[in-house]
């Protein structure tokens, strides 16, 4: 996908500005040409204020997915993700391990999630920022329970993971 976005934007930094922030959004592009979270319509306006850009490449941005079958067939099926947990853990009386990691992160999930289960902690909620849109992607784990601190050590431990919070 992004080297596909690459292709299409690399001269048009304010509409591969829109791409990615409908892709971190969950936003789609509908038949009709408008873009949405969910069944809720977006306006242009809404949109460019939070990619800052101007309104204008909002439209060029959807004429160029419209016009490609596989740019459309992507940002036509995007779904909106749901509720992120980590800011309201805290009044949730739940758990939060945030986690950077490295470009080296194959299987830091598996190796995060079996950690986690030895100290027979639920987990509630797993988020993994996207390597290619975050310079310093965040592993986002929300737990039932606080995990121990003494679990950083363990976590410090795995191929690929460069710092760790536990809150």
């Amino acid at each position: 996908m992004w080297e596909k976005l690459g292709e299409k934007f690399e001269k048009y930094p304010a509409r591969m500005k829109v791409a990615k922030k409908m892709i971190e959004l969950g936003l789609s592009l509908n038949e009709d040409g408008k873009i949405y979270c969910g069944n809720l319509k977006i306006n242009d306006k809404s949109l460019a204020a939070a990619a800052d850009v101007d309104r204008r490449a909002i439209k060029s941005t959807i004429e160029v997915i419209q016009n490609d079958s596989e740019l459309f067939n992507i940002f036509n099926n995007i779904i909106p993700a749901g509720t992120l947990l980590k800011n309201i853990a805290k009044s949730l009386n739940l758990g939060v391990i945030e986690i950077e990691v490295t470009s080296e992160n194959e299987n830091i999930l598996s190796a995060v999630t079996k950690i986690i289960s030895e100290k027979k902690v639920n987990i509630r909620q797993a988020y993994a920022e996207d390597i290619e849109m975050e310079e310093y992607p965040l592993l986002t784990i929300i737990t039932n329970d606080i995990v121990p601190a003494d679990t950083i050590n363990e976590f410090l431990k795995i191929k690929g993971v460069n710092k760790v919070s536990i809150y």
